[in-house]
């Protein structure tokens, strides 16, 4: 091949074409420590990474690229190494298969003298086998059911009469008995199921190397950002003229994050987005431990238990990474969430989201949320959480600095219910203030197991232990967390919903419970909201004080109530369990254990009723875990407007008494009732009338003691 004449055939050193790209070898001493670093941290962080460039001398880019190198070489190796066992074990069974075969030639049936049957009919039949038992059981089933509402055996109907499954339609329109066809619904419940609830997405998910490649990268840019929200103020964070808030500039947002201009510049979806800091009575390691610990794979752990009023349901789907030195700092989880508001009239927001703990220094701690969306389940998810967390600062006497940022992109397919509209476009139904004073209030309550003293006004004379006092707390925490499972509107609990929503919004619910703790038989659970024009603090105060019970409470007939026992769970006053009797009735045996609580987000008053043998075995200090509960309650919530100095505000100086400064509250109230204990339950239309009634008679008498208008 000729290349030409003059000084295009004359290549020496000097063009750079012809160069030759030029190697850097590292030395026998940083191969050395990169390795010892890759054991122990396969993906360093930036700060990592810098600390490595300063003492090996090598670029940052380097000491990057390195890494990535060393983790695709590392993959190829365990890829070659799976590849080199499954040959050999396809060769192992193989040759067996071949054996067998062989061997199968010369067999002789012991019934017939005869041949074999092959494989292929000998499967045949066993998958027949298998297909005409299913069938069969589907017959039996659908046999009894049906038998129950024609009142005779199938085998005696006529063969020309099939059953179609349209005739056991169970759904029901609304209250009065629209919709139905007949008095009663017969409702054979398997325990703890829902005819309405869907599989679980997160049981379907299968992640591959790849995806936790990705994961770490996503969430290891996700604290990076997170760390520039929490420690940059204006013009990232702005003060909100109305309340003081921290909110998020968009714009400023933008330009410092440009990445996420997708979102943003979608016209169909609105962002919330806040932050705030407070003090928290525990120290630093202790929240991180409970934030992170959710690697037990159980539907109830302590995330779900710190925030029983906002987590509907937690899970762990993989534990990406456990963290360095046996410590939290590195952890990386998967994890699916259910938020909620504690009312029928709130959908929850659900999250698949990746969470990263990072030690910054000694000390302080970030932890950071993010969603990681899967293609799959796009179209069930609407809610995206940009990256959002807390930083956790240690302080002196055990104490914690808790700054709190929350960032979620919303997609509003159903529009929200017109009373909590303003609650939710103001960011306080789901953001940062609802989560940090539940937090506190959550902390104190722990911190108070801790003290010895306890309450001078004793059940029978006899003083709680310290045991005792512990049991009761601990009694009183399943009764709440009961409460709030039983007002989500999740389709992950194990509800069955019978009616939608009617002229007075009543949801009702019912599951067959069969779980210890929980009396056995069919529950039924109705819940309503309504807006009243009093400040949520007086709202609290009315269900708090005894000498008004009375006037809402049916568990009391209309009795005066006693405060038999009292243990306070929080610095202000109205934060505590109590036992309470009703005056001058003859169900002397009947107490009502009860637990309120209140902070600057909202406020909770949760009751049922509970045998003085089994309350007495709470305070003795025994396992309460079997002691059978179907709470009741309200949950009172701030509207979102804020008061313009009216008498609606509250002049209590305790931060917790402060709700928002809002003029008007958001009740939700909620009855559970034992429709029956028997084995073959039966929900007639009677106990709904009744429980729908029960529900309406209460709320009428709130407002009118409360002097609010009944419509």
């Amino acid at each position: 091949m000729e290349f030409g004449s003059g000084s295009g055939g004359d290549h020496d050193g000097s063009d750079p074409h012809r160069r030759k790209k030029r190697y850097h070898r590292h030395t026998a001493h940083q191969i050395q420590r990169l390795e010892a670093v890759f054991k122990e941290c396969p993906h360093p962080d930036e700060k990592q990474r810098l600390q490595l460039s300063r003492e090996l001398g090598l670029a940052p880019r380097q000491i990057k690229f390195w890494f990535q190198n060393r983790r695709t070489q590392m993959k190829a190796q365990h890829e070659r190494a799976d590849n080199s066992s499954l040959r050999a074990e396809n060769d192992k069974i193989r040759c067996e298969n071949i054996a067998i075969r062989e061997a199968l030639k010369n067999v002789i049936c012991p019934s017939c003298g005869g041949p074999p049957v092959t494989e292929d009919s000998y499967f045949d039949e066993q998958k027949l086998r298998m297909e005409n038992a299913q069938l069969k059981e589907e017959l039996d089933r659908v046999s009894s059911i049906a038998a129950k509402y024609i009142g005779r055996p199938i085998s005696q109907l006529p063969p020309v009469q099939p059953i179609h499954i349209a005739s056991l339609d169970l759904t029901m329109g609304s209250f009065g008995g629209q919709g139905l066809g007949g008095p009663s619904l017969d409702l054979d419940l398997l325990p703890g199921s829902s005819s309405t609830m869907p599989s679980l997405p997160y049981q379907q998910i299968v992640l591959s190397d790849m995806d936790k490649s990705l994961m770490t990268d996503i969430a290891s840019n996700a604290m990076e950002e997170l760390l520039r929200l929490l420690q940059t103020n204006e013009p990232l964070w702005i003060k909100s003229s109305t309340d003081g808030r921290d909110v998020l500039d968009l714009d400023s947002y933008e330009r410092m994050f440009p990445r996420a201009n997708g979102h943003l510049k979608n016209p169909n979806v609105r962002i919330e987005s806040s932050r705030e800091c407070g003090v928290v009575i525990m120290n630093g390691l202790a929240l991180v431990d409970m934030f992170m610990d959710s690697v037990n794979f159980s539907l109830q752990n302590k995330w779900v238990e710190l925030f029983p009023t906002i987590v509907s349901m937690s899970k762990t789907i993989e534990v990406i990474s456990s963290g360095m030195l046996g410590g939290h700092s590195g952890s990386l989880q998967l994890m699916y969430e259910e938020l909620q508001v504690l009312s029928p009239l709130v959908l929850t927001r659900e999250f698949y989201i990746l969470r990263y703990c990072q030690q910054i220094e000694q000390g302080l701690w970030a932890i950071v949320n993010v969603s990681y969306d899967f293609p799959q389940f796009a179209s069930q998810c609407r809610t995206h959480r940009f990256p959002s967390g807390c930083l956790i600062q240690d302080m002196p006497n055990g104490y914690s600095k808790v700054t709190w940022v929350e960032h979620v992109e919303i997609e509003d397919r159903t529009p929200i219910h017109r009373i909590y509209r303003d609650l939710i476009h103001s960011g306080l139904a789901f953001g940062a203030r609802r989560w940090l004073a539940t937090l506190q209030r959550m902390c104190e309550r722990i911190a108070c197991l801790l003290v010895s003293a306890t309450s001078t006004r004793d059940l029978g004379g006899v003083i709680p232990s310290p045991d005792g006092k512990r049991s009761m707390m601990k009694l009183a925490q399943r009764m709440v967390n009961n409460f709030c499972t039983s007002v989500s509107t999740s389709n992950s609990h194990r509800w069955t919903t019978l009616s939608g929503l009617n002229e007075i919004v009543v949801r009702v619910t019912l599951h067959k419970s069969t779980d210890p703790g929980q009396p056995n038989g069919v529950v039924l659970n109705a819940a309503t909201s309504f807006w009243i024009p009093i400040s949520p603090q007086n709202v609290f105060d009315f269900f708090k004080d005894e000498r008004t019970r009375s006037q809402w409470d049916v568990l009391s007939n209309g009795n005066a109530v006693q405060e038999v026992a009292h243990i306070a769970n929080g610095s202000h006053s109205g934060n505590c369990v109590s036992v309470l009797r009703a005056l001058n009735t003859s169900q002397n045996n009947m107490l009502i254990l009860q637990e309120s609580c209140i902070d600057n987000s909202g406020a909770l008053v949760v009751y049922c009723p509970v045998e003085l043998p089994a309350i007495n075995v709470a305070m003795s200090g025994e396992d309460p875990s079997y002691i059978p509960l179907l709470p009741s309650g309200f949950t009172i919530l701030p509207d979102g407007l804020l008061d313009q100095g009216g008498d609606g505000a509250s002049t209590s100086s305790n931060v917790h008494a402060n709700i928002g400064r809002s003029s008007g509250s958001l009740i939700t109230v909620a009855f559970q009732i034992l429709v029956s204990s028997l084995p073959s339950a039966k929900l007639n239309l009677e106990s709904v009338n009744t429980v729908n009634n029960l529900i309406g008679t209460t709320v009428q008498q709130i407002k009118a003691a409360l002097n609010c208008p009944s419509s």
